[in-house]
């Protein structure tokens, strides 16, 4: 049996990721699909524009047969780490392949781009060292180490590129994990990653079709071209029962109140905050009226736009370094919690759940672990976003939410 992995956010779901599922499918000629989604925080430091109940059901309506939650520790991290939990869920599920977007198309380059810096290990990370003491970011340091190596094997992957990037760190974790599983790649087409308009044709990025929604009160109907009915008909649902969406500016009073009622050195425990960032962070948060104003005061040649994001996340959830090392102990995730399901994936999690090398959760009241403990705080917090009205409602559905059923099979 063919069983295909995907790592998703789907923030929203549209066509460009429906292209890639169709695809994924039919590359890995898979039997049985598992998307493993990041919750109600992101890869990139961001809030999702839905629940993540939404987003499970529209990657289900899509053709999912299985979806599965990556734990906020893994989900609002540096790509290295992200990948070490999403690719460690799809091999406890027993997944034989994992397929990714990437500017590239072909999984040769990233193989050989895996080898030649396994390779060149030392040297790679001399120069990382070095780049980084010169006061650049780390994925900057980690560009211009990775161009210093050579290789004549064939061509790698152009690891500037940030599902490339990705791809590599999926290709990575397949092999430090030891991983039976098999790495595709489908090529990206038409809207690349961080295009901020609506383009031409029925492709657009999840970045653009955010700036639509939030640029004024035909956003939805801008946007009804780049998305498939379900995804249309889960966001319009959501405006008619007076839902807001959720973007950074609805936290940013929470994320002031945090960081001017905390001390210094409260500060400097939280993850990711670092070398004095604290002090940097009580200073920007007191002269800015938005996040945006607070983010390019605090931004600096050294700290990329999405670290300092999702050091902000873990501001909000108060997520302590200590917290957040016992969360992730060995880059595995702990538990596999599933957001949906169709019969199908129901099926297969029945042919598996005894032989699966960590728990399965359906009920998160029967189970405890920091990393649990931090889902259930970020889906509190979350929570906070949305009006008073509603947040009695959304801070019970971590408790109270099973399992989304689909009935009818895939597509």
């Amino acid at each position: 049996m063919n069983i295909l992995g995907l790592i998703v956010e789907y923030n929203p779901f549209h066509h460009g990721h429906l292209y890639h599922m169709q695809k994924s499918v039919k590359a890995a000629e898979a039997d049985l699909t598992i998307a493993v989604m990041s919750g109600n925080f992101l890869q990139r430091g961001e809030p999702a524009l839905l629940p993540k109940w939404e987003r499970a059901r529209m990657a289900l309506e899509a053709g999912a047969d299985l979806v599965i939650e990556l734990p906020y520790a893994f989900a609002s991290q540096k790509a290295s780490t992200f990948a070490n939990g999403a690719v460690s869920i799809l091999d406890s599920l027993k997944a034989n392949h994992l397929c990714f977007g990437s500017e590239d198309g072909e999984i040769e380059p990233f193989l050989r781009t895996f080898s030649a810096i396994t390779e060149n290990e030392d040297q790679y990370s001399s120069h990382i060292k070095e780049f980084i003491k010169q006061g650049l970011s780390y994925p900057k340091a980690l560009s211009l180490s990775f161009s210093k190596i050579k290789d004549h094997s064939g061509p790698l992957a152009d690891l500037t590129k940030p599902n490339n990037i990705l791809g590599f760190q999926y290709v990575s974790s397949i092999a430090e994990q030891q991983s039976g599983m098999k790495a595709l790649t489908i090529k990206r087409t038409s809207a690349q990653y961080h295009d901020q308009d609506l383009p031409e044709g029925k492709v657009a990025s999840a970045t653009s079709l955010r700036n639509a929604i939030f640029s004024g009160p035909h956003g939805l109907k801008d946007i009804r071209g780049f998305v498939p009915d379900y995804t249309f008909n889960i966001l319009t649902q959501r405006v008619k029962e007076g839902f807001p969406f959720m973007n950074w500016e609805r936290f940013f009073p929470y994320l002031q109140y945090t960081v001017l009622t905390m001390e210094p050195s409260e500060l400097a425990e939280i993850y990711e905050v670092e070398e004095g960032l604290e002090n940097r962070l009580a200073a920007s948060i007191k002269e800015a009226s938005t996040f945006k104003e607070f983010m390019e005061k605090l931004k600096t040649k050294r700290y990329t736009w999405t670290r300092l994001q999702r050091m902000c996340v873990h501001l909000l959830t108060r997520t302590t370094k200590e917290k957040m090392h016992r969360a992730i102990n060995n880059e595995r995730s702990p538990y596999i919690r599933v957001l949906g399901m169709n019969e199908s994936g129901q099926r297969y999690l029945g042919s598996v759940k005894k032989t699966l090398s960590v728990p399965l959760i359906s009920n998160v009241n029967a189970f405890n672990h920091p990393a649990l403990e931090l889902d259930i705080k970020a889906s509190a917090v979350y929570a906070m976003g949305f009006p008073q009205s509603m947040r009695a409602q959304l801070l019970k559905t971590e408790y109270s939410t099973p399992p989304i059923r689909l009935q009818q099979q895939k597509p």
